[in-house]
């Protein structure tokens, strides 16, 4: 199975593509009427907790809180096997060991606090691997972490992808995990793909001007020149600008920009970009910044050298 990431700055609509993908319009509903329907679950939702801080408001506080990690596995578990509690307890310990928790049954009962946070992160995963999915979505699986945590978190997941055979759609800001992780990046802007394509299209070939940014900013110990930044902020849009939305920050933005947003350009059967500068009559003198074709040249290196 393969890894697919989805890069971006933050809020430009990565989570959003994510929540997005898991909502349906049920099936005969119109969309008056289902604002009532929303409501409604909101309401059980809310009644449903309601009734669980009544049955337990003999505890004080810090019982409370034990039962938090406790719940979270357990109802996990049950809700997709509708197994009982002892079978789902059992279960979850066993998560917990496979994400590599030590003396899992005995921090099976500890605090949240208890944990570090990788320690925490594992926990996450172990919850979203509770119900054997197929694909498996990290958002932003290493934000926090210091980088000896990440890499240790990145190998569990390298490590749970062999073993069980998953997809797996990493949604980060970070280019380092992109690199080493994924198969295929999708690059978002404001809530869109403005490019896509293998890892190596991707990282030698990038031919969005976004892309060329976000290259241009990623830190690395051979750059000699000035990390650039990508000026101004992601667009509002709640009342989305009109042409391309990277049209306000882009130095290369023709006047085309402004006016038309662009289709998806096809460079190759699976590379693609949404950008003017792909057209016929685009300027062909139109390049990357050479911060970006001078990390080209060394990573290109970079990997010849290993090669040999």
């Amino acid at each position: 199975m393969y890894k697919m990431s989805l890069k971006a700055e933050n809020m430009t609509g990565k989570r959003k593509a994510d929540l997005i993908k898991k909502f349906r319009l049920p099936t005969g509903v119109t969309l008056d009427r289902l604002e009532d329907k929303i409501r409604d679950i909101l309401i059980k939702l809310k009644a449903s907790f309601e009734d669980k801080l009544e049955k337990n408001a003999h505890l004080d506080v810090k019982d409370r809180a034990e039962k938090v990690l406790e719940a979270m596995i357990v109802e996990s578990s049950k809700m997709n096997y509708k197994m009982k509690y002892s079978l789902a307890k059992t279960r979850s310990i066993d998560l917990m060991n496979e994400v590599g928790i030590p003396q899992a049954r005995q921090r099976f009962m500890q605090y949240p606090f208890q944990f570090s946070g990788g320690m925490r992160q594992r926990v996450v995963i172990a919850i979203a691997l509770a119900s054997n999915p197929d694909i498996l979505i990290c958002d932003e699986p290493t934000t926090a972490l210091d980088v000896t945590i990440q890499a240790q978190i990145l190998e569990l997941i390298n490590e749970l992808k062999r073993e069980r055979n998953l997809s797996i759609i990493f949604i980060t800001h970070d280019l380092g995990v992109v690199a080493n992780m994924a198969d295929e990046i999708a690059v978002m802007y404001a809530g869109k793909i403005v490019e896509y394509g293998s890892v190596d299209e991707v990282f030698y070939e990038p031919a969005h001007p976004y892309t060329w940014a976000l290259l241009s900013s990623m830190p690395d110990l051979d750059t000699k020149e000035k990390l650039e930044s990508i000026p101004g902020v992601p667009p509002n849009m709640i009342f989305p600008p009109k042409g391309d939305a990277f049209a306000q920050r882009n130095k290369y933005a023709m006047e085309i920009d402004f006016e038309e947003e662009p289709p998806m350009f096809e460079i190759t059967p699976t590379h693609k970009a949404a950008t003017w500068l792909l057209h016929p009559d685009a300027p062909k003198d139109i390049k990357p910044p050479l911060i970006v074709t001078d990390r080209i040249r060394r990573m290109r290196e970079k990997i010849g050298g290993q090669n040999e």
